[in-house]
């Protein structure tokens, strides 16, 4: 049976955190469902991982509607919250529900995210009120990543953190359903967890957060370039698969691939108009007057 906000509320109700991760393809988000992940986000953190931008902002709706549809196709149990990318819900309310709901419709998704506090709440409100669940996102905002200076820890003086707790209440009140906290000091993290009574989720955030999100490449070790502070390596499987992928070249460089394990032969003879193939008569290599990759 698919998670439920009323199975998240238990699980915060529990005061035991609870992980989420991103998935963005059918065997990333099948793998996670498998392994008792309760909740994948679909996000616009595509933008670096699989679709070689340099920061979020070229994502589309498409884009994420795409992934998004190929996620709920694995994802059997697993609440799905799909990102609202850039520029799809600063423009209008109108905007905002119209792409919020393709990703529902057409993605299958079960709720969606958007970034920022108090200028989005009409937005949540609208968003909310339409039956589209709705999460928050506050501290580090990737959309708004230039006017924030770059990628760096968030709301550390004491206007700015009283900023963030309002936003967060305010979002609350909005109808939201849960918060991530990006790249937010730890203490204020607490903070806001404990004056929330939706779910916090951190990412950066210290330990005290009801959940945590971790990004599938970061997760795995498949951000070749660059890990944040924030994460956590658990298997280095870029790594790997790089020597997997470097073992498989030198075999078949070398014919050792494939082999007979991986090779079928005929069952009776085949007459090629000229030429019989007999069984098991398997030519090795380039044939005999032939030219490699052409006649």
């Amino acid at each position: 049976m698919r998670t439920d906000l009323r199975a998240l509320r238990r699980l915060q109700a529990s005061g035991e955190p609870f992980p989420v991760v991103t998935a963005y393809d059918y065997t990333a988000a099948l793998l996670a469902d498998r392994a008792g992940i309760p909740m994948i986000l679909v996000g616009d953190s595509m933008a670096q991982g699989m679709l070689g931008y340099e920061d979020t902002l070229p994502v589309t709706v498409d884009d994420v509607v795409h992934h998004t549809a190929a996620v709920t196709r694995g994802a059997r149990q697993a609440f799905v919250v799909a990102d609202m990318p850039f520029m799809s819900y600063q423009a209008s309310v109108e905007d905002a529900l119209r792409n919020a709901g393709r990703l529902l419709k057409e993605g299958g998704a079960q709720a969606v995210k958007l970034e920022g506090g108090r200028p989005v709440l009409d937005t949540v409100r609208a968003l909310t009120g339409a039956g589209i669940a709705t999460m928050g996102h506050l501290g580090l905002t990737p959309q708004s990543v230039h006017s924030l200076g770059g990628y760096a820890v968030q709301a550390r003086s004491s206007d700015a953190a009283r900023s963030l707790l309002e936003d967060a209440l305010a979002l609350q009140a909005a109808g939201a359903f849960a918060v991530v906290l990006e790249l937010v000091p730890a203490e204020l993290a607490a903070e806001v967890t404990e004056a929330l009574d939706v779910p916090t989720i951190g990412i950066g955030a210290g330990p005290a957060c009801d959940a945590q999100v971790q990004v599938w490449h970061d997760l795995l070790g498949l951000s070749l370039d660059f890990t944040p502070r924030h994460a956590h390596r658990y298997v280095e499987a870029g790594a790997q698969i790089r020597e997997a992928l470097e073992r498989y070249a030198a075999d078949v460089r070398a014919r050792r691939f494939p082999t007979e394990a991986q090779t079928s032969h005929l069952r009776e003879p085949v007459d090629l108009g000229g030429r019989t193939l007999e069984p098991g008569e398997a030519p090795t290599g380039t044939p005999e007057g032939a030219t490699k990759g052409g006649t």
